[in-house]
């Protein structure tokens, strides 16, 4: 279907905006596919040139006949979106740095989609730690980009809940996903009406945490267990919280806690069942669910409990 036929809900004495998406993922083909049917003309789209990436943004784009090309010439990206005259950039789930002459060019700006309630978690990791940090609230900021790293004025905000059991992957595909594809259309109908506001963020209130590393997700047993499963899933489904076993890494991702009172020392496997094993800590225990060992694919725990030959009684940690 091409975007002209999205086009007849258009809205009298409205004329579409002219917009250029740089996205990728599923996330970005999404916000494309929703602002062409909310009647805007995506005049052109960026992609990243990683396949995986790029390739649902560039499907996506030809099925509607959007241009489309990946971010292999960054550094000629200002020339090449001043061919296009677009009004407004969007930028949806971009992990490449873009040249800020390029994101000037077009018209009114360029406007990005964030998942965190600025200036709260600055950065490209803010679902791990929100996780991580044990937070039960979150959101997606859409803002007008300048030269800092997410520090551009607030256009729009959207609060979420974060349940105890979230995971960094049912966080974003089950509420930030489509919140955030939402909060985008919004903006830019804001933006198209003339409504959009430019509201400075609060440096007082910001954080920065680091992107999210191998190192950040080492386990310690010891530790209150709520921290300890927090930590597990502000890992899953990347990169994974550490521990070790035999002196070799063993990734954990899919868990649950329990609290019941435990004398077991921190880092015991205490029980063995079908749904996998679970693992003293302080002030309660984990059951792990889904591992990875060094050097092997993600497995169910209970697969690796038969190819490990680990037993109730053994010592998780370093």
């Amino acid at each position: 279907m091409q975007q002209e036929d999205f086009r007849r809900g258009e809205r009298s004495g409205k004329d579409p905006m002219r917009i250029a998406l740089i996205g990728q993922a599923a996330f970005g083909a999404r916000v494309l596919e929703a602002l062409i049917g909310d009647g805007h003309t995506v005049v052109v789209t960026y992609t990243s040139k990683d396949t995986t990436q790029g390739k649902p943004v560039l499907d996506s784009a030809q099925s509607l006949g959007v241009p489309a090309f990946t971010l292999e010439r960054r550094q000629e990206l200002a020339n090449d979106l001043n061919r296009y005259t677009p009004d407004l950039c969007v930028m949806a789930f971009v992990t490449e740095k873009i040249p800020l002459d390029a994101l000037r060019c077009p018209t009114l700006g360029t406007i990005e989609y964030h998942p965190s309630l600025l200036p709260r978690h600055r950065g490209s990791s803010s679902l791990n730690w929100t996780i991580i940090n044990g937070e039960a609230l979150t959101g997606v900021t859409i803002f007008w980009v300048d030269e800092g790293m997410d520090t551009g004025p607030i256009l729009l905000q959207k609060e979420v809940e974060v349940s105890p059991d979230d995971t960094v992957g049912s966080l974003y595909f089950n509420k930030l996903f489509p919140l955030g594809v939402e909060a985008l259309v919004e903006a830019v109908r804001l933006v198209r009406e003339g409504k959009a506001p430019r509201i400075p963020q609060d440096e007082s209130l910001a954080t920065y945490e680091p992107p999210i590393q191998e190192k950040h997700g080492l386990l310690d047993w010891s530790q209150p267990v709520r921290e300890v499963y927090d930590l597990i899933r502000g890992t899953n489904p990347h990169p994974g919280a550490t521990t070790f076993w035999q002196g070799r890494k063993l990734k954990l991702y899919d868990a649950r806690m329990l609290t019941e009172t435990s004398t077991a020392l921190p880092g015991k496997v205490v029980e063995v069942n079908e749904e996998g094993f679970v693992v003293s800590a302080s002030g309660g225990a984990i059951v792990v669910k889904r591992v990875q060992p060094q050097g092997s694919n993600k497995m169910s725990a209970s697969d690796f409990l038969k190819l490990s030959g680990l037993t109730r009684g053994a010592r998780l940690g370093t």
